[in-house]
């Protein structure tokens, strides 16, 4: 199978699109990480991309089931969650965990299967208990029941594709509950910030496509806002989607994409620690790639930003309104050649003195999908990551 097909499901009235939602959809709240060693896992992202820790529930918060950390950006919405089971002969059989979901041998064997990898996607919603309902109701298969976590939160959670779930999270406006009940702040506020605001969006890698695109806009009611086939957009390789589902041992959190305001300012200082234990760009692409970038966004760019540009590898794209976007990847963020870590700014276009698209461009770079394609599989090429692909 040669799976270079992609999709993006999306939500919300918008773009010629009728609302179709089954529940409603505030922001990504948070995405968690199952893993061995929470501590070094979150430390090694908050280094790299410069989002500083905010809250942990550990065992000296009184949490003896699991470690959680959590990174979060001062300027936007950006949270990471990262935790890890704690040795079983150390946890008390009554304990409770702090996030209700967590299994302590579930996510045992979730890292010996995977690694360091994305368990769940979770999304603030105005009702948790009715979007799980509305959620079951329609086709999805149920993870955990509403739980009430205290001062009015609300957490459900439905299966997304593999071993990764759709977290449903609902807590009343003006709570002066930072991340999660049951989680400690923790001041920071001496770390850097690179300027990470948000995820913009979260890409999975699957074998069937089609299956799991229907499963998901059927419970959750969200057009389809984009698809790419492999007919139009493949390199004629084996495909980056088929390098995952090799490494990780099936369908799984593929890459997440974070927004900047300002992103080569953003990409300076992540390269900057790149070396330092952060984390590595992509090769930029060959220089013809910028040959038109003038002609296709020089009224937007200054030629000192299309330098900039050119130096830090970024990709440059625009859509039918004006609207530009800065894209760039890293390699592998993980020990696997599974999860990337993708950096984007979409850049409004001006039309007589005023934004003409206030979310600047809003689509998924459909002029960049074969360079995309070809830049992240020109990296997986190695000829130890193809020989390792096939070792018994």
């Amino acid at each position: 199978m040669y799976p270079t097909a992609t999709a993006a499901v999306a939500g919300s009235e918008g773009d010629g699109f009728p609302s179709t939602d089954r529940f409603d959809v505030l922001d990504f709240h948070h995405v968690e990480f199952w893993c061995a060693d929470a501590a070094s896992a979150a430390g090694r992202f908050s280094f790299g991309l410069g989002v500083p820790l905010a809250a942990q529930s550990v065992i000296t918060t009184g949490n003896s089931v699991h470690a959680s950390h959590v990174l979060r950006s001062r300027t936007g919405s950006l949270a990471f969650l990262f935790s890890a089971p704690y040795a079983p002969h150390c946890t008390d059989a009554a304990a409770a965990a702090t996030v209700p979901s967590f299994s302590a041998d579930t996510a045992r064997h979730f890292t010996s299967d995977y690694g360091l990898a994305v368990r769940a996607l979770a999304v603030r919603v105005a009702d948790a208990a009715e979007a799980f309902s509305a959620s079951v109701a329609a086709g999805a298969r149920p993870a955990i029941s509403p739980a009430k976590l205290g001062h009015g939160f609300v957490m459900a959670e439905v299966e997304l594709f593999g071993d990764a779930v759709l977290r449903f999270v609902s807590y009343p406006d003006g709570t002066n509950v930072s991340f999660l009940p049951g989680f400690e702040d923790v001041d920071s506020s001496g770390s850097p910030d690179f300027g990470l605001t948000r995820f913009d969006h979260i890409a999975g890698a699957v074998p069937d496509l089609a299956s799991v695109a229907s499963y998901v806009a059927g419970f959750t009611g969200f057009h389809e806002f984009s698809n790419y086939t492999g007919d139009k957009y493949g390199t004629k390789r084996r495909s980056q989607v088929q390098t995952f589902l090799d490494h990780h041992g099936g369908p799984g959190v593929q890459h997440l994409a974070m927004a900047s305001d300002d992103l080569l300012g953003t990409l300076r200082k992540i390269r900057a620690r790149s070396s330092l234990g952060g984390f590595e760009l992509l090769a930029p692409p060959p220089p013809s790639y910028y040959d038109g970038l003038r002609q296709l966004a020089g009224d937007v760019l200054s030629e000192e930003l299309i330098k900039e540009c050119r130096e830090l590898g970024v990709l440059v794209d625009r859509d039918d309104h004006g609207g530009v976007v800065l894209q760039v990847f890293t390699k592998a963020a993980v020990d696997r050649p599974t999860l990337l870590l993708e950096f984007i700014q979409r850049i409004p276009c001006v039309e007589n003195q005023q934004e003409y698209k206030s979310g600047g461009y809003g689509g998924f770079a459909k002029g960049n999908v074969y360079h995309i394609f070809k830049y992240i599989e020109d990296y997986e090429s190695n000829p130890l990551i193809l020989l390792h692909r096939f070792l018994p």
